[in-house]
């Protein structure tokens, strides 16, 4: 990438990110901050206003771990450590309960909703406790983040620990959204605690998704397989989501990184690279939600609705893979992505992006927050943008 091109995005991503009217974390600390119960209002309309003041826990612990990581990677502001400290003591407070699972959604002074059976909110959970005691020096948060950690990998190993989806004794099920989580979840902990078990827990991470997900001759990474990695023949075992495959890439290129080790390098690239070609919509643009590997209708009614984030993990995720190779082919897709992304989902007036588009670019809801979308994805992305532009600046 060009000297020019890289300063340009630096100032957009900058702005994107920070600006006091259009950015993204600006946005989220004028509107999602609760100054009467703690924690954040996350269901917020086009201009931030709230509609719904339940709390979604995974996105409260998303964005305790977005603020105490602004801290400590871009700027000790007080602001950020302040908000940040406003979510982690909501969390402790009201998302736990008796056995140490973390509450899906509650009221908005913490009384419990909704308890699922997946493992995502302690994810979350555990990746906010231990950015926010990276920020603070507070031994009782890494704690609970180690506490929290132990406990879902003592239910994630232990067969009928928890309610099945699918009858076992009919049909036996893995999803990859599971290995998915917990190599991210353990490399974010590992950068603020050392312990082996994390090493373990990564490696049979990128062995299941390597040797079970991953399906070479359909150049594909399935998002439902068998226990040992079985191609069923159903919606769900013809099911991509690209966006979760690009994620997934982008953490494995890490990892890549971690363990300077090509292999896995040129793996990621390859899982990067067939679920771009899965996922972009040859009509319209951008990436598609689900998509059928065998072109049969897919099981969701969403499929085709361009969401906010696959399209914030393919930024990153190109854009690395550019930056690691060099090659053409994914600045390319970068450049298309961009583009794309922002002339569509942004919010020039308001600030922040939407969430959900139709299949051709127009607003399906104007909105800026739900239970499901928060402070995460939009930052996160920009921000390691941002920073991955420092770097190819220095290195140019």
């Amino acid at each position: 990438m060009k000297q020019q091109r890289i300063e340009e995005l630096k100032g957009h991503y900058h702005a994107a990110l920070l600006d006091e009217w259009i950015g993204a974390v600006p946005f989220w600390l004028r509107h999602s901050l609760d100054p009467v119960y703690g924690g954040y209002l996350t269901c917020l309309d086009r201009k931030g206003e709230v509609y719904n003041t339940d709390k979604a826990m995974w996105l409260q612990g998303r964005e305790v771990w977005l603020f105490s990581k602004l801290y400590n990677e871009l700027d000790k502001r007080d602001d950020w450590l302040s908000a940040a400290r406003l979510g982690y003591e909501f969390v402790i407070r009201h998302g736990f309960d008796w056995d140490g699972r973390v509450f899906f959604s509650v009221t908005r002074d913490g009384r419990p909703l909704r308890k699922r059976r997946y493992l995502f909110a302690e994810t979350f959970a555990i990746i906010a406790c231990a950015e926010y005691a990276r920020a603070t020096g507070d031994e009782r948060a890494l704690q609970r983040a180690r506490d929290t950690y132990g406990m879902m990998i003592r239910y994630y190993r232990t067969p009928g620990s928890l309610p099945p989806k699918v009858e076992p004794r009919t049909r036996q099920t893995k999803g990859l959204s599971m290995p998915m989580i917990l190599m991210a979840t353990t490399q974010e902990l590992r950068l603020v605690d050392s312990d082996p078990l994390y090493d373990e827990v990564v490696d049979d991470a990128l062995f299941q998704i390597r040797e079970h997900f991953l399906h070479r001759e359909e150049r594909a990474l399935h998002e439902v397989v068998g226990p040992n990695g079985e191609r069923l023949d159903s919606p769900e075992g013809r099911c991509i989501n690209p966006g979760h495959s690009i994620e997934v890439a982008w953490f494995m290129l890490h990892e890549a990184q971690h363990r300077q080790d090509p292999e896995l390098q040129e793996q990621a690239l390859e899982i990067l690279r067939w679920s771009l070609d899965w996922g972009w919509d040859p009509v319209y643009g951008g990436l598609l939600y689900y998509v059928d590997i065998e072109g049969c209708p897919p099981e969701q009614l969403e499929w085709d609705m361009k969401l906010w984030w696959p399209h914030t993990e393919a930024l990153y995720a190109t854009l690395l893979a550019h930056h690691l190779t060099g090659e053409q082919v994914y600045l390319d897709w970068y450049e298309r992505i961009h583009a794309w992304a922002f002339e569509r989902f942004a919010d020039p007036e308001y600030g922040e992006w939407y969430g959900y588009l139709h299949r051709d670019g127009t607003i399906s809801l104007p909105v800026k927050g739900s239970m499901w979308k928060g402070a995460f994805h939009l930052p996160r992305a920009l921000w390691l943008c941002l920073r991955l532009l420092g770097k190819m600046r220095g290195a140019s």
